[in-house]
Order: structure tokens, then C-alpha cells, then sequence
């Protein structure tokens, strides 16, 4: 076999596993939007107002939310005008289509920005309880797999337990986390991480941080004084921060996200526990919404259940089975 060959199945044997994990892992809410959607396709003869009452009605059930279902609406309205579409089953396509569109954005590059000549420093902000450290370790886990050198920073010094719940992850994905006694200072972690990180040379400086919407300006103001340190050290870095969002909450992770928004100078989002909710569409309203780019979701339980978030792959498993969603099965 020649290299070429046994290089493409080799990629082919990875897309492969990837959508796999997507599709098990929007099962849920493949079980309330697609199979709706599907219904209501096959069920109505004609596309007309209560067609398209209907569609509104099913994917804000499933937290696509209000302002992204009705720009989506009048999108497909406005097609089907010009296309002068009647059978329902033609518009199946042109969802999934314009679905992709919402979540590709204005088509900037959702891969990580990473330093090529030094250290990556990625801090990762977010409420308690969303998957913050657990994504944390993933992403380790992930580096380490790609032959990257990783350190920890436990920054999140007031929560009981964040320190030691990031060392476990840490020990699972073979990395230290450098940290300090609780309650002390997170920028001061933030100085000796970036500082042992320099001195070992390491790739990638992976940052925690509290949580803490409770006081917001407190928060922002720790979040601000952190940037400046890590910047002081590493000109240019924090490379991305990263604002980690729990898809279980549905609108309530749109609206953490607009809390933090861009003036805690997030970059980049990571969707979690998508595999227990049947609010998946929570990740096309929030990419809609917040003009931020999707970086991962989290799949499952496994260290390899965080993937790079791929609005086609995402698209595809949702609609997976749909007749006329543009999918060739024998191919």
C-alpha cells in the first residue's frame, strides 16, 4: 500500500471517529429537534404560515433562541419566495445549509491561536460548576497527545477544592500545576506559573480562573490585572482566553456569555456536557449572538470527548438519518 493511500485512510479513519463522537454525543438533542423537524416535514403537505409557526415553535424548544429562530425563519421564507419551493422535503437541504452558515459566522479561523517560537498561554474564564478545570485537563491531555510540553496554573484560589480538583486532572494527563495556598492572590500564581513555564521551556501554559459572577466588577478587575501580568512576562499572551460555557443551561450560558462578552477579552468559546442536554441548540444561538468563535465541545466523560467544534460535523450529526439533508450514505 502507498504512503499517500494508507495517509488518506488514515484521515478518512479519523473524520470517521470524529463524526461518530458528534453524533453520539447530540443524540439527545438530535431526539427533539431533528426527529420534530422530521415529523413536521413528512406531516405537512405544504409550506405556509402554520408550517412555519410550527419549525419557530420547535427550534426554540430546542434553544436555538428567539432572535436566531426568527432571522433563521425569515431566511428560509426568503428562499422559498425565490426559489418558489413548495414541497416541504426541498427546504430540508436549505435548513441545514443555512444552520451551517450561523455557525460558521463571518468565517474567521475557529482554531486556536498558538505561539510557534515560544510559550502558548491559553486562560480560561468562566462561572463555577460549567467544566472549567475538567476542560482544562482535557486540553492537557490533548496537547500531551500531540507531543506538546504542558503546565498548569491553578489561578482559581477561592473556590474549596479548584486546586486540588486541577491537580487530579493534572496527574490524569501527566502535567504539573504549579499553585499557592488557597486564597492567595491569582495573579501572583499567574506570575510563577508564567515564570516556572519560561523556565522549563514548555510549550503550552494552561491558565485557571474563579468563576465568581457574584461581584462582576471584582471579577473583571482580577481578570484585567492577570492579563497585565502575563502580558508583562509574555508579550502578546494571554494567545486566547477562552470562556467555558455549560450547554446544559441553555439560555442561561448565552447569557453568562454576554456577562463576560468581550470585555474580559475572551477570544474564543468551549461548549460542555452537550452529550447530557437536549439544548444543543444553544451552540448555534450563542455563536450567532456573540460573534465569538466556537473552539470545542465537550462530547462525553473521556479525555478524547473534547473535540474541535466543526459547524459542518455539528450539522451533520444533528440532521444524521434526515432524508434530503444532502447526506449520501452509500458513499
Amino acid at each position: 500500500m502507498s504512503f499517500f493511500k494508507r495517509l488518506r485512510e488514515s484521515i478518512a479513519s479519523k473524520t470517521e471517529a470524529v463524526t461518530s463522537k458528534f453524533k453520539e454525543g447530540l443524540a439527545k438533542t438530535r431526539s427533539v429537534l431533528t426527529d420534530r423537524v422530521a415529523e413536521l416535514f413528512t406531516r405537512r403537505k405544504k409550506i405556509d404560515d402554520a408550517f412555519f409557526e410550527e419549525l419557530e415553535e420547535i427550534l426554540i424548544g430546542a434553544d436555538v433562541g428567539v432572535n436566531t429562530v426568527m432571522e433563521l425563519i425569515e431566511n428560509l421564507r426568503a428562499e422559498v419566495k425565490k426559489r418558489k419551493i413548495e414541497d416541504p422535503s426541498e427546504l430540508q437541504p436549505i435548513l441545514s445549509e443555512k444552520l451551517m452558515d450561523l455557525l460558521r459566522g463571518s468565517g474567521e479561523d475557529a482554531s486556536l491561536k498558538m505561539d510557534p517560537d515560544g510559550i502558548t498561554v491559553i486562560l480560561f474564564v468562566g462561572v463555577n460548576g460549567v467544566g472549567k478545570t475538567t476542560t482544562i485537563g482535557k486540553l492537557a491531555w490533548r496537547f500531551k497527545q500531540q507531543g506538546k510540553s504542558v503546565l498548569l496554573a491553578a489561578g482559581d484560589t477561592f473556590r474549596a477544592g479548584a486546586i486540588e480538583q486541577l491537580e487530579v486532572w493534572g496527574q490524569r494527563a501527566g502535567v504539573d500545576v504549579i499553585r499557592q495556598e488557597a486564597g492567595s492572590d491569582p495573579a501572583a500564581v499567574m506570575f510563577d506559573a508564567v515564570r516556572e513555564a519560561k523556565k522549563r521551556g514548555v510549550d503550552v501554559l494552561l491558565c485557571d480562573t474563579a468563576g465568581r459572577l457574584q461581584n462582576k466588577v471584582n471579577l473583571m478587575e482580577e481578570l484585567a490585572k492577570i492579563h497585565r501580568v502575563i502580558q508583562r512576562e509574555i508579550p502578546g499572551a494571554p494567545h486566547e482566553t477562552l470562556l467555558v460555557l455549560d450547554a446544559a443551561t441553555g439560555q442561561n450560558a448565552l447569557q453568562q456569555a454576554k456577562l463576560f462578552g468581550e470585555k474580559s477579552g475572551v477570544t474564543g468559546l468551549v461548549l460542555t456536557k452537550l452529550d447530557g442536554t437536549a439544548k444543543g441548540g444553544i451552540v448555534i444561538a450563542i455563536r450567532h449572538e456573540m460573534a465569538l468563535p466556537v473552539k470545542f465541545v465537550g462530547l462525553g466523560e473521556k479525555m478524547d470527548d473534547l473535540q474541535e467544534f466543526d459547524p459542518e460535523q455539528f450539522v451533520h450529526a444533528l440532521f444524521a438519518g434526515l432524508a434530503g439533508n444532502g447526506e449520501n450514505e452509500g458513499e
